[in-house]
């Protein structure tokens, strides 16, 4: 069933649609009152994420509060790893970390790619249940990490500052890596394909530790994992693919290669900068810098209109933070910038 609103799957066509569309990065989150309500409710974050009725509601909660353009599924990132065995865990203010992280070789060749139906079902079946409540208003978009964030976070074991063992890993057995990083990457298209046959109207791989690489290494670490997934995704569906890598500005072009829809921008490149560079290749996704919401309602009209002028008139725009909303938002702000996006046209 086509969503009534289409303007974001017609973005990512680059085709034209009456205004610039609009959804955020963790768009449900600790902003929301509601959404703080409910994560009390489940107890811990992991729940939350593990219970389908509860991730959907959150997963909504936005859509009730502002004309957004896109739901996206309530999930994390490291849900693949988890299910591998590695024994996902959530500690308040610190973020994720792994039990049993990856620490020699044979734990690299022992790991195999998890059935989505069998160990990720929970985030399948929210995928359903979303998409049942939307009944068709907006698109879903499915998600997933990409292989070298999730194997930045299995070999670290936690978010890292430096990336020392994983780095380490790289340098000294390149081949053991890719190894690693080709079972993610079977894994991270066999979970996509499985969102999309859920409902998922088009999907989106977060490559948040990819600009933490020089740039051979990205190429090679990072996107030609991606570029694997990109092709087996596009053999089997044809569902729209964005991919955003943090820090990636550099390897636009590259990235543009690489066979997705859309490229997602942190809030250090310069759309204007970046729509030269690919040309209609691709879409573009972003990019306001998350800390704009933090500033008066006249100050964020005007930082909104600023990324809106900079990549111009024309299709192919999503209008999106260069990351995850912050937790200090006021819910209030977010609907001024909304209000501007659509108020722009643009489309």
């Amino acid at each position: 069933m086509a969503a009534a609103n289409d303007r974001l799957l017609c973005a990512l066509r680059r085709r034209p649609a009456d205004a610039t569309p609009v959804w955020m990065m963790r768009q449900a989150g600790r902003y929301l009152p509601e959404y703080r309500r409910v994560r009390e409710q489940a107890g811990d974050f992991l729940t939350l994420c593990k219970t389908p009725e509860l991730a959907c509601e959150v997963s909504l909660q936005p859509l009730r509060r502002y004309p957004l353009d896109a739901a996206i599924v309530f999930s994390d990132i490291l849900t693949i790893p988890d299910a591998m065995g590695l024994g996902l865990g959530f500690r308040e203010n610190e973020g994720p970390f792994f039990a049993r992280p990856l620490r020699d070789d044979a734990q690299i060749a022992a790991l195999r790619a998890p059935d989505p139906a069998e160990h990720l079902g929970y985030v399948t079946e929210t995928v359903r249940l979303v998409r049942r409540e939307l009944d068709g208003r907006v698109p879903l978009i499915g998600f997933s990490g990409s292989p070298w964030t999730l194997a930045a976070y299995m070999v670290e074991g936690r978010s890292s500052r430096d990336f020392t063992e994983i780095k380490r890993l790289m340098f000294d057995r390149p081949e053991c890596l890719e190894q690693l990083l080709a079972v993610l990457a079977d894994s991270v298209t066999a979970y996509l394909v499985a969102q999309m046959d859920a409902g998922a109207d088009c999907v989106m791989i977060f490559d948040t530790w990819g600009g933490v690489l020089s740039g051979g290494d990205y190429l090679r670490f990072s996107l030609e994992p991606v570029r694997r997934i990109v092709a087996a995704l596009k053999q089997r569906r044809d569902h729209p693919v964005i991919l955003f890598t943090k820090g990636g500005g550099a390897w636009l072009e590259a990235m543009a290669g690489a066979g997705c829809d859309a490229l997602g921008l942190d809030w250090t490149a310069a759309i204007g900068d970046a729509r030269r560079r690919v040309g209609d290749r691709v879409a573009l996704q972003g990019n306001l810098d998350p800390a704009a919401l933090l500033a008066s309602e006249p100050t964020i009209r005007a930082e909104t209109r600023k990324i809106l002028d900079a990549f111009g008139t024309g299709p192919g725009h999503i209008f999106n933070l260069g990351h995850g909303v912050l937790r200090q938002t006021d819910p209030g702000k977010v609907a001024v910038m909304v209000d501007e996006v659509h108020a722009a046209g643009n489309g």
